[in-house]
């Protein structure tokens, strides 16, 4: 069983979690706090869950005002109220299809057989839905029909994949599912979009640290490779730079947060390889994390999925040596980085041309261009980032991490002078 509550009270939540436990030992409690989390996504139906638990009220809001807006989502999950002496909101709530739980009844068998209840309902909702050609057609991403998943809406498309906003009911959330649009076949080269996708996964398992996209799962369904990945409904840090607004402060923390989650990913003996802006995503509760590793290249595998030679990767943000099909090491990740710092902290990218083979001449040929006069104490920063040699820049991520916490210590000090 697993179990969704919405509820702030510590306590109180610890004491369900207790009751929930004792009653079934391997079931699975999910909090969701409205008041740090905020409000459930306008989408998410709950199917992953038996019942959803939700707290009569909290500091700014009704346990019944949420009941009277998740049950007019048609398939969502069985809504109990966790009601106080109020028999109006116990009323109501069963007005609306939930059920109502009192306080008290928690210590009771009342509170296993609502549970049991719940369950049942669920079961049998997820069952028709299953089996109902609209549901069927819910799953259906595509050309590829992906059991346990509701598509959503397609989020977008690329040259070779589909990616869609779906619900997962094993994950029980919201999740982003990359769909290969080639179909898969014996006539194709070994390097396919299954074994794609399958690097992908498995670097990112690799990697210890939560400023790396989550990866659910992965298949090939109707011949079509997917995987499945944790969403982001704020966004890329690229949308966050086009709404303006970034102060000194903020690029560097964002530039921080990057070469903290670079640190992890080549501890892991990982190099990124397309790192930019659409590649690092904004949480909700503002860190970040870097996506796509369909690029990057391993050490530890055997399988390098990109030919010798072969550039691969956004010119705007390559390396000098990457943009020459040279080879790189962990620095070319943070010129990449450095080219987002510039763009970060002046809006626009420090080398740019009309045609991809112009740009990648100037990041090998080019000048650092000088940063506004109200920056400049971040021109060297800037210019180690960017510099042609790899061995003039920082040695490692780490080294460029404690660098811009001690720049950014050393502006918020500043700041604070004024």
């Amino acid at each position: 069983m697993r179990v969704l509550l919405i509820e702030e009270d510590a306590r109180r939540c610890a004491h369900i979690r207790q009751r929930l436990v004792s009653w079934r030992p391997q079931a699975e409690l999910i909090v969701h706090r409205p008041v740090s989390q905020g409000a459930l996504a306008p989408d998410f139906l709950a199917q992953g869950f038996d019942a959803v638990l939700l707290a009569e009220e909290w500091p700014g809001g009704r346990g019944l005002s949420w009941v009277r807006d998740l049950s007019a989502r048609a398939g969502f999950a069985p809504l109990v109220l966790l009601c106080g002496k109020d028999q109006g909101a116990a009323r109501d709530a069963a007005a609306l299809g939930a059920y109502a739980l009192r306080r008290e009844e928690l210590e009771e068998e009342t509170f296993a057989r609502i549970l049991a209840a719940a369950e049942q309902r669920q079961s049998h909702a997820r069952a028709l839905w299953r089996s109902s050609s609209a549901g069927r057609a819910t799953q259906r991403f595509g050309d590829a029909f992906i059991r346990g998943y509701r598509c959503i809406r397609r989020l977008a498309s690329g040259s070779s994949t589909d990616l869609y906003l779906a619900e997962s009911e094993r994950a029980g959330t919201l999740v982003a599912l990359k769909v290969a649009r080639d179909r898969q076949d014996e006539s194709q080269q070994p390097v396919d979009a299954f074994q794609r996708f399958l690097q992908e996964y498995e670097i990112v398992q690799r990697i210890d640290s939560d400023a790396v996209v989550r990866l659910y799962d992965l298949g090939v369904s109707d011949e079509h490779a997917w995987l499945v990945m944790e969403y982001f409904p704020r966004g890329d840090l690229r949308r966050r730079m086009r709404r303006g607004g970034l102060n000194p402060r903020e690029a560097l923390r964002y530039a921080l947060a990057i070469a903290r989650a670079l640190t992890a990913v080549h501890a892991a003996g990982v190099l990124h390889r397309d790192l930019k802006p659409g590649n690092v995503m904004l949480r909700s509760d503002g860190s970040i994390a870097l996506i796509d590793f369909g690029l990057s290249k391993d050490a530890a595998l055997a399988l390098d999925i990109t030919d010798t030679g072969t550039i691969f990767g956004t010119p705007h943000y390559m390396s000098p040596e990457q943009g020459h099909a040279e080879a790189i090491d962990a620095r070319s990740d943070l010129y990449s980085l450095g080219v987002i710092l510039f763009e970060m902290l002046t809006g626009s990218k420090p080398f740019r041309a009309e045609n991809p083979m112009a740009i990648v001449y100037k990041h090998r040929k080019e000048a650092v261009p000088p940063l506004p006069e109200k920056f400049a104490a971040l021109q060297e920063l800037i210019d180690r980032l960017l510099a042609k040699s790899p061995a003039q820049r920082f040695a490692s991520a780490a080294e460029l991490a404690a660098e811009l916490r001690a720049t950014l210590e050393s502006w918020r000090a500043r700041a604070a002078q004024r």
